[in-house]
């Protein structure tokens, strides 16, 4: 069984690398070229969010 402060240990470092990819996603929206044919179909560049993921947290 996980202790007290292990489920908050693996909970902060999980929200830590949540927290990272979602700063590296923005960085690489923010680097896309905002053109018309440039940037393609917006809808395949951006996928639906996980309702039960976003959910959970």
């Amino acid at each position: 069984m996980i202790s007290n402060s292990e489920m908050i240990r693996i909970r902060r470092q999980m929200q830590r690398r949540i927290r990272d990819v979602v700063a590296e996603r923005r960085r690489a929206r923010q680097m896309e070229p905002t053109g018309g044919e440039a940037a393609g179909d917006p809808t395949e560049a951006r996928p639906a969010a996980d309702a039960s993921f976003s959910a959970s947290i």
